[in-house]
């Protein structure tokens, strides 16, 4: 047990990232039920359709679950109120400034978690009451900050900034890596991409396998005049490059994304044309198992690398 595992009353200090449009109840409800916290992601989600996917969860599961709310994304406070009426007691935060709802939050006796992606923001974190924060390094897919700081680098220097819990994220998919976040002062770690490519995943099929099919050097950070985004190699990935390359200015990259771009990708699975958002830890994976089969092996490699590390301690160099 940790601070981690007891804020969350669960087994393990896995947690699945709330990914949009691929992390819905049956992922969600999956990775709790193995003993980890799974998280709905509301980012893709109309007030009524998360309260659909919450309740199925709570029939699905009976241990704690989650839900992902980006603080920037419209209907905001419709999402707040499905989430309070429907008594979720975790919310994740990102995308924008905690200070807005975690008050709110709290008052409702929910356990708050914001994102960031440096030390700064992880004190104005602490400062505004959240429960903890997760430290997301350059690595991770989707929507990035701006730093380009490595997980790597990220964990140290936000546990020195911060008395709070420390969950590390970004380019963690097993066991090894997150005893290494653990070893730089993480309590716990989040996965997104490694649970992207899981049968209870909501992404289509044909995204699950490009992302099983990936090697190292497939994705991409562009978007940076707008939102920088972690991407897939794909058509559409070329298309961005080449628009930023030849200097492109925000508006000619807004047409170019156009609407629903990341629901044709992940969704519906138009692999080529579509918004493809992934972390560098798919050059890792060559599987798509049940999400329950993915905390089960997390934890016995870290659980193994633990005692590999123990074992070594005192060993006399022989040279």
């Amino acid at each position: 047990m940790n601070r981690i595992t007891e804020l969350f009353n669960i087994k393990y200090p896995i947690i699945q990232g709330g990914m949009v449009w691929c992390s819905g109840w049956e992922l969600a409800s999956a990775v709790s039920a193995a003993g980890g916290l799974g998280l709905i992601g509301s980012a893709s989600m109309s007030a009524d359709v998360l309260r659909a996917h919450i309740r199925k969860c709570k029939e699905s599961t009976g241990r704690p679950f989650g839900v992902n709310v980006p603080l920037l994304y419209p209907d905001v406070e419709k999402i707040m109120r499905v989430i309070v009426e429907e008594g979720v007691k975790i919310v994740f935060t990102s995308a924008g400034n905690p200070k807005l709802w975690t008050s709110f939050l709290k008052e409702k006796g929910i356990k708050v978690v914001h994102v960031v992606p440096g030390a700064k923001y992880a004190a104005k974190c602490e400062a505004v009451g959240v429960d903890a924060v997760v430290a997301e390094g350059f690595e991770a897919g989707g929507h990035n900050g701006r730093e380009e700081t490595t997980t790597l680098c990220l964990i140290p220097l936000v546990r020195e900034a911060v008395k709070l819990p420390v969950i590390a994220a970004g380019g963690i998919a097993g066991g090894r890596a997150m005893l290494a976040a653990m070893i730089l002062g993480a309590e716990g770690v989040q996965l997104g991409t490694r649970f992207v490519a899981s049968r209870e995943s909501s992404a289509h099929a044909d995204f699950k396998q490009k992302v099983a099919d990936s090697a190292e050097g497939d994705t991409f950070l562009v978007m940076k005049k707008l939102a920088p985004v972690r991407l897939l190699r794909n058509k559409f990935c070329a298309e961005v490059m080449e628009f930023e390359n030849r200097g492109a200015g925000a508006d000619e990259l807004k047409r170019l994304l156009g609407a629903d771009r990341d629901r044709k990708g992940m969704f519906e699975g138009d692999v080529e044309n579509g918004e493809l958002e992934i972390g560098q830890a798919a050059a890792l994976m060559k599987n798509i198992p049940p999400a329950g089969e993915i905390v089960e092996n997390i934890w016995k490699e870290f659980c193994q690398a633990s005692e590999e590390i123990k074992r070594g301690e005192g060993r006399e160099d022989r040279g």
